[in-house]
């Protein structure tokens, strides 16, 4: 275990390197941030104005010095100022992140609720109108993109049905929880991924199923129960698993679309769908860090978890 986490570290890094030396480099050749500070009109700075702006953002070093001094600010703990806000990007994405954390759990346990229990029994009843239902809603949840899933549930539940005790709130998010605002927004989210956690579910559940150990319990007369749940649905559980931790680690990093569909405060579309818009490459820079790190903590943890799912994978 010890060698495997550092062997990780180790890749870690070299992932967080690569990442951000990419996004230093391409914002490059998006508009000159200093725009951000003439007005629309085109007047009211000087040359000599343009080029201490220049100087106080660092930008007249050669890039690497000035991707050195970013990822050694970042070492300190330091994100940067947000050139379009004029506020540390830490405290930026501290005060959207709750928002964005709340929407992916939300949407990360309808999707396993929906999409795991659901494939199990489209494979122990294969062939079945169980199945066939089941495969139905995955095929409309992978082919319905989640902005047209959650423009769909809007006009359903908060316009058609608005009167009714079905109503609930199109979108937004209060400074207090309330369920109702979460409903809408979490299955827009979790759709697509439940229909893809119960195909895979379903795929694997069906070879473990025609496995030679599962016939053997059965003709030991194990019950039909206790092959499903504690021999199979186990032993099936690896590519379901990967990609449901994926799938939280991706939402983490903001679900852009639905936080915009939905009006909701989150990190994907307060700061980083802003950020690309205004050029605001402290504020780029600094979510796209924290995406990265995210993302690895959740592979790292997909990969320890095989162990205890299936002790016969081993990390060394």
């Amino acid at each position: 275990m010890t060698k495997f986490l550092v062997s990780r570290f180790l890749s870690s890094v070299i992932s967080v390197l690569g990442a951000t030396i990419a996004i230093f480099t391409l914002v490059q050749f998006h508009n000159d941030p200093r725009a951000l500070f003439v007005p629309d009109s085109g007047f009211g700075i000087t040359q000599e104005q343009w080029d201490r702006l220049g100087t106080r953002l660092g930008f007249d070093d050669p890039l690497p010095i000035q991707y050195l001094k970013w990822i050694g600010n970042v070492l300190r703990g330091d994100l940067g100022v947000s050139l379009a806000r004029d506020r540390q990007v830490t405290e930026l994405i501290r005060g959207k992140i709750g928002a964005t954390v709340q929407l992916a759990v939300g949407g990360w346990i309808f999707a396993i609720l929906l999409g795991i229990p659901t494939g199990v029994i489209a494979a122990v009843k294969r062939g079945s109108a169980w199945d066939y239902v089941a495969r139905g809603a995955a095929i409309i949840g992978q082919g319905a993109p989640p902005f047209v899933t959650g423009l769909v549930l809007i006009w359903i539940f908060a316009v058609w049905l608005a009167d009714t005790p079905l109503g609930l709130p199109a979108g937004g998010r209060s400074p207090t929880f309330q369920f109702e605002e979460f409903i809408l927004p979490c299955v827009a989210l979790g759709w697509g991924a439940a229909a893809g956690l119960m195909r895979l579910t379903r795929s694997a559940m069906l070879e473990v199923l025609d496995s030679e150990y599962v016939r053997l319990a059965r003709a030991k007369g194990v019950g039909w129960n206790t092959v499903i749940f504690k021999h199979a649905l186990r032993n099936a559980l690896i590519a379901p698993i990967t990609s449901a931790l994926l799938i939280f680690a991706n939402w983490l990093n903001g679900a852009l679309v639905v936080e915009i569909v939905f009006a909701w405060p989150g990190i994907g579309f307060d700061a980083l769908f802003r950020a690309v818009n205004d050029n605001d490459f402290p504020l780029l820079l600094g979510t796209v860090f924290i995406f990265i790190l995210i993302f690895l903590v959740f592979a790292t943890l997909a990969d320890i978890a095989y162990t205890v799912i299936d002790p016969r994978v081993r990390l060394s």
